[in-house]
């Protein structure tokens, strides 16, 4: 058992260039949009600030954990209307921990099918790794002599990431196309032992449907992303209450199934908690995965108290 359990990490391990390298997924994806799209920046013409914690596949030992921060707004730079923003993304899986930082730029043009921001990503990605190789038995194991695509200990090297995104939104709709990671940085880890961040391509939608009941609004979605070699797809709906209190489910193809709650205070503070039911084949390992957000959303222009149509169901 131990020798075949070596020899498949040597495996894997050795052909670290063919590994591709995700964005960490959300369940909240709608509001998480300015980490893969620049062209989201501003598109509400507020200030909005966003902390979201995820721990995937809780109980699972080396599971993922991301934390994020963004922020944007709207702007007028160099008199173009414009959008900002801000993202900090810190990923933590098994021993690899990823940290990322970006830029997010879009010029904003209103059309008839309604305001289009379109603009660049530009940022630095730090993977690192800090491994400790261990048998099914519980021994530890260190690479031989000449295994040099092994890294058998700490390494990280920074990079510089660029991507680009267009975001169209009206009063009823929102549609979305983006690409991440456009030059597939190297990333050289140890001596010899290479990983490279993959292009991933994102296409997100969704539309607003007023019921019989003005007090109720249904806010259907979905949510689209591959590297060209798998996909991964999320179909959301919520139910909106006065604007401020929502509820809705979250299929995730071939992976969970989501239970998304959230509540918006008349100052514009947003909170919110998902939670991810497993339907893949892990299911039996974890006790599912946990999300939490909290969020900020100023307008300068109005007093910080008045109420304004909610920017998180759009």
């Amino acid at each position: 058992m131990k020798k075949i359990f070596c020899f498949l990490f040597l495996y894997i391990i050795s052909n670290l260039a063919a590994i591709a390298q995700t964005d960490p997924q959300f369940s909240f994806n709608r509001l998480t949009q300015l980490t893969v799209n620049p062209g989201y920046a501003g598109s509400d013409g507020l200030i909005n600030g966003l902390i979201l914690n995820r721990y995937q596949w809780d109980g699972f030992k080396g599971s993922p954990k991301t934390l994020v921060f963004s922020a944007h707004g709207a702007t007028d730079l160099f008199g173009l209307n414009s959008g900002i923003g801000l993202n900090v993304k810190s990923d933590e899986y098994g021993f690899d921990k990823d940290i990322s930082v970006s830029f997010d730029y879009a010029y904003r043009k209103k059309t008839k099918f309604g305001e289009l921001g379109i603009g660049p990503s530009l940022g630095f990605y730090n993977m690192s790794i800090n491994p400790t190789w261990q048998t099914p038995e519980g021994e530890y194991w260190t690479p031989a002599d000449g295994d040099d695509k092994i890294p058998s200990g700490q390494a990280s090297q920074l990079a510089f990431d660029l991507g680009f995104g267009a975001f169209l939104k009206s009063k009823d709709y929102f549609i979305g196309a983006s690409v991440t990671h456009i030059n597939q940085a190297s990333i050289l880890l140890g001596e010899t032992a290479r990983s490279f961040l993959v292009r991933n391509y994102y296409l997100s939608a969704g539309y607003n449907i007023s019921l019989t009941d003005p007090l109720f609004e249904l806010k259907p979605a979905v949510y689209l992303k591959s590297d060209m070699v798998t996909y991964q797809a999320d179909f959301t709906v919520d139910l909106v209450y006065k604007k401020r209190f929502s509820g809705g489910l979250n299929y995730r193809i071939n992976d969970a199934v989501c239970v998304l709650i959230g509540f918006e205070m008349n100052n514009g503070l947003r909170f919110g908690y998902a939670y991810d039911i497993i339907t893949s084949a892990l299911a039996g390992y974890t006790g599912g995965s946990h999300e939490l957000y909290l969020s900020y959303s100023l307008d300068l222009g109005k007093n910080r108290n008045k109420k304004y149509k909610s920017v998180r169901y759009l």
